[in-house]
C-alpha cells in the first residue's frame, strides 16, 4: 500500500486524467433521481470503499503492534446504512481507524478503496473460470482427456487474471470514493444471520 498522493499517483490510479470528484455521485443522483434504487447503489459503493479503507488502516495498526486484530482476521459486509466488520477488533481502535480511513481516502489515497481479499475478486475468478471452461469445452474435442486438460487451462488462466481484473472491477464498479459519507455511530451488534460484529453506521451528505 502506498500513501503517495501526488498528481502522477492520481493519474496512475485513474487513467486518462480522470479522477474522482467530490460531487460526482450527488450530481448523478440529481440527474437521474427518477431511477429507482440509484441512491442505494451509489451509497453501497462508497460504503464498500470505506470498509476496505478501514481494514487497511487496522492492518497498519496491527503491523505496528498497536491493534488487536490483523488484516487477515478481519472481514466485512457493506449495506446502504453502513458496514459490518467481523473479527476481534477493539472498539476504540475501530473508531480511530474509521475516521482515519475516511480522511485519508477522501484526501487522495484512493488505493485504499481496493482490497485483495474482497469478494469481488472471488466473483470475478468464478465468472472467468465458468466462461473459459465453456469456451474451451466448445473448442476442444469432447474426449475426457482433452476436456480435463481444457478445464485445467481454464482454471489456471482464471487464477492468473482474476487478481488484476478483480482490482479493476472494484475500482470502477463495486467501490467509489466516500465523499458523501459521514460516520454516525459504531456499535457492537449482530448481522442478519446472527453473527457477532461491529456495525459502522453512516449517513449520506447532500
Amino acid at each position: 500500500m502506498t500513501t503517495n498522493t501526488s498528481t502522477s499517483y492520481v493519474n496512475d490510479w485513474f487513467p486518462f486524467n480522470f479522477s474522482p470528484h467530490p460531487t460526482q455521485d450527488r450530481d448523478f443522483i440529481k440527474q437521474l433521481e427518477f431511477f429507482p434504487g440509484l441512491k442505494d447503489i451509489l451509497t453501497i459503493r462508497q460504503v464498500h470503499a470505506l470498509e476496505h479503507a478501514t481494514v487497511w488502516v487496522l492492518s497498519e495498526l496491527a503491523n505496528s503492534g498497536t491493534a488487536t486484530a490483523s488484516n487477515e482476521s478481519i472481514g466485512g459486509m457493506s449495506t446502504p446504512q453502513g458496514f459490518y466488520l467481523y473479527g476481534a477488533v477493539n472498539p476504540y481502535q475501530l473508531n480511530q481507524a474509521v475516521e482515519t480511513a475516511l480522511q485519508r481516502i477522501t484526501s487522495g489515497e484512493w488505493n485504499l478503496a481496493v482490497h485483495p481479499r474482497c469478494g469481488t475478486n472471488l466473483s470475478v475468478a468464478m465468472t472467468l473460470t465458468a466462461g473459459f471452461t465453456l469456451g474451451i469445452n466448445m473448442l476442444l474435442p469432447r474426449k475426457p482427456i482433452e476436456q480435463l486438460l481444457g478445464l485445467g487451462i481454464a482454471a489456471t488462466a482464471a487464477i492468473q487474471l482474476a487478481p488484476e481484473l478483480g482490482s479493476l472491477a472494484q475500482k470502477y464498479l463495486t467501490t467509489a470514493i466516500p465523499f458523501n459519507l459521514r460516520v454516525i455511530d459504531i456499535s457492537v451488534t449482530q448481522d442478519l444471520w446472527g453473527r457477532p460484529a461491529h456495525f459502522v453506521q453512516i449517513s449520506w451528505l447532500n
